[in-house]
């Protein structure tokens, strides 16, 4: 859930909140003004029966003459919706009512239902009419709980109207300035993601929230650190690959100067062993063919790891020529169930040695890891060389691997040459494709000759 809709929700629900605070205190103050009109009823009443039995005879308030003169006078003080009764010694009981039609319609019966159960409209309040000192009769008011629900009723609609309206504007307004107040977060996760992507040379503006600003300068920091982080492990890896480069022509020489002629001298030597056996020694004569046998295959064995380690026909005949002199090899000695396949496009006699020996190597390792891993029938081998020097490598394959397991995997292969692509400041993909598996490298070549590996 966002942090404005997570905020947004909240507002509402504060809103509600007070909304339904609002409603509660429409419902009781009505409740309150009810029972304060039915009070203030009974006492004005009471108050005018006091003064029409102080002006006039026992004769002239209790009899007959009290009909619509006295009625009118007491309804004059009574709350719209309150009915007063009081009994008169001579004239008996009396029952007046204020009319409150002017309330409108009456209230639905829900809601009177609800307000007849959590309030009591109708309780009556009784008040004594005081005259010489002495209580000649009693005032009984009470109010119509029809009028009071319906008064609680039309009161409510208006309030919780406002009420409404303010809730949904302040919902909106705050959210509103809300969503503008967090725009700034949306530049931030944006400056993040292309940290994310290697893009340590962004940097995120200032803003005018002091917290955000905070923010902003902890992830232009941060970015700074990444990219001089970067630049270090970008010279020490380019830096290794030099040493390997250096350490493999080493080892390659040394091999080829004392390994190489050890087994040449014993190849010889077994051959002359052969051939001056006496004739009544055929054993020794087996022996020292044997020998040379054991010595034929570990002279190929060696051919093969001198290749491996350095390739002397790359400084010789170019790339071109050595990565076809490689998959060659691979078709010739390599795994019998697969076949190899090169395309070459553009021009790669034009590249720097240090771009050349990074494509040898990189197609060296991919092919290698088709041919081991994959379980391919066809391993297609593509060279490419863009006019705007971009170099790709890609190896697609019909196998059954699986990038995932490529990713986690601790071998040094696939993890040499990403480790070799990101030194070059390339890129570097395992995917799945509708045949099999491909692997692509691609980085642009050097035009100053920058990277050039250290030689031996």
């Amino acid at each position: 859930m966002s942090l404005l809709l997570a905020v947004a929700l909240r507002i509402v629900a504060v809103a509600c909140l007070c909304f339904a605070l609002a409603v509660a205190w429409v419902v009781f103050d009505t409740d309150r003004a009810v029972e304060t009109e039915t009070e203030g009823t009974a006492n004005r009443v009471a108050r005018q029966l006091t003064q029409f039995y102080m002006l006039g005879s026992a004769n002239t308030f209790y009899g007959p003459p009290f009909t619509a003169r006295h009625s009118i006078a007491i309804v004059a003080v009574m709350s719209p919706g309150v009915c007063v009764e009081f009994t008169a010694p001579v004239a008996g009981s009396r029952r007046l009512c204020s009319g409150w039609n002017g309330l409108g319609r009456t209230a639905p019966l829900w809601f009177s239902q609800l307000f007849g159960r959590w309030f009591s409209p109708g309780a009556p309040i009784e008040r004594p009419v005081i005259v010489t000192g002495q209580p000649t009769m009693h005032v009984l008011a009470t109010h119509d709980p029809v009028a009071a629900t319906t008064r609680a009723w039309h009161q409510l609609r208006v309030v919780v109207g406002l009420a409404a309206a303010m809730a949904a504007g302040i919902a909106v307004l705050s959210v509103l300035a809300i969503g503008h107040a967090l725009a700034p977060a949306r530049r931030i996760i944006a400056g993040l993601k292309r940290l994310e992507q290697g893009d340590y040379a962004s940097r995120l503006p200032a803003f005018g929230t002091t917290e955000f600003n905070r923010i902003a300068g902890a992830a232009n920091d941060l970015a700074a650190k990444l990219a001089t982080t970067t630049a270090e492990r970008t010279m020490l890896t380019q830096r290794l690959f030099e040493v390997q480069e250096t350490e493999r022509r080493a080892l390659a020489r040394d091999l080829h100067d004392e390994f190489g002629q050890c087994l040449t001298a014993t190849g010889a030597l077994a051959a002359s062993l052969a051939s001056a056996a006496p004739a009544g020694r055929p054993d020794l004569a087996d022996d020292a063919l044997a020998i040379g046998r054991v010595t034929a295959r570990m002279m190929a064995t060696l051919k093969n790891a001198l290749a491996r380690l350095r390739p002397p026909e790359l400084d010789e005949v170019g790339l071109e020529a050595s990565l076809r002199g490689m998959v060659a090899a691979w078709n010739l000695h390599g795994a019998r169930s697969a076949a190899f396949r090169l395309d070459i496009d553009g021009d790669l006699a034009g590249l720097a040695p240090d771009d050349a020996l990074n494509v040898y190597r990189i197609a060296q390792e991919c092919l290698t890891n088709a041919a081991r891993h994959s379980g391919a029938s066809v391993v297609h081998l593509h060279v490419a060389c863009t006019p705007d020097d971009e170099i790709a490598v890609i190896v697609d394959d019909d196998g059954e691997g699986d990038p995932a397991v490529l990713a986690a995997s601790t071998g040094y292969g696939i993890l040499g040459i990403r480790e070799r692509v990101g030194a070059l400041g390339g890129s570097f993909g395992v995917v799945r494709t509708a045949r099999g598996l491909r692997i692509e490298a691609r980085f642009h070549a050097a035009a100053d000759g920058s990277r050039r590996m250290a030689a031996a």
